[in-house]
């Protein structure tokens, strides 16, 4: 099968431009095919029926993702199916923001609430290597994939299944806490794109419309105990609702907020200390 003969057929749900590109993504990573490679014919020497079974795949609108089970963050590919998110290049920007002045020398102890695919524990632990790293999910497909991800990026993390609505009594303490919760509102599916509807999961995407602070709520409580004096604690967030956690994180007496946008100049990240 051509590059082209392989492309072509998913402008029945991309525009030409996507098209290529979601091609060239499966061709790039799960082929290990170089441009040069696909514009040299190269895809021409694969088996057409295992195209064929992409290919139909993903013109059912199944994430590209998905299809080959990888998923790019960062510098590193992650594990992925519909068990948990597909990481995205913003949630890449929180990782960066939460890292020490010095990784290389910092030994404290991070805690990722709600890990999905593990993406930010495994490259927190990756990119600090000294660091103690825990992660969290209430998810048992999300905590199997996340292991397999650490295993994969040769890092070390330590999960546990917790529920961080049901909480039970800890002593731990953390120097960084830092978490990507649901915040989608119910009644904000109708502006979501199809793949993503169909396929990701719903635990880990919405939040009640009536309580659209419900998850940051909990993970600020539970910090106020857990976190060391001047630790951090770093969320992804709904731009909806900047004032409404900014607010919150206020009452709650922490200190030094601070907002940040995303590369889309959204502002996405949060960032507070006890």
């Amino acid at each position: 099968m051509t590059y082209e003969a392989f492309w072509k057929p998913l402008t029945r749900i991309y525009a030409t431009g996507e098209a290529k590109a979601v091609a060239l993504f499966v061709m790039e990573l799960k082929y290990g095919f170089s441009l040069t490679d696909v514009l040299c014919g190269k895809t021409e020497t694969l088996d057409e029926n295992a195209l064929f079974c992409i290919q139909e795949r993903l013109m059912q609108g199944e994430p590209v993702q998905y299809v080959i089970g990888k998923a790019e963050f960062g510098p590193r590919l992650f594990h992925v199916e519909p068990g948990v998110l597909i990481p995205r290049p913003e949630t890449y920007e929180l990782c960066q923001w939460s890292l020490p002045p010095t990784p290389s020398k910092w030994k404290g102890h991070i805690l990722d609430i709600g890990t999905g695919s593990g993406c930010i524990a495994c490259t927190l632990a990756a990119e600090i290597p000294n660091a103690q790293v825990t992660a969290w999910d209430i998810s048992d497909d999300a905590l199997r994939i996340a292991a397999e991800n650490a295993k994969r990026t040769n890092v070390h993390v330590t999960f546990q299944k917790r529920d961080i609505l049901h909480l039970p009594h800890t002593t731990e303490v953390f120097d960084i806490i830092v978490s990507n919760p649901p915040y989608i509102k119910e009644a904000e599916r109708y502006e979501m794109s199809k793949n993503v509807l169909e396929h990701e999961p719903s635990l880990a995407l919405f939040v009640p419309d009536d309580d659209p602070l419900l998850f940051y709520r909990a993970i600020s409580k539970y910090a106020q105990k857990a976190l060391k004096p001047h630790g951090s604690l770093f969320f992804e967030i709904n731009p909806q609702h900047v004032d409404d956690i900014q607010q919150l994180l206020r009452a709650m007496s922490f200190s030094d907020i601070e907002i940040r946008a995303d590369q889309f100049g959204k502002k996405r990240f949060i960032h507070a200390c006890r």
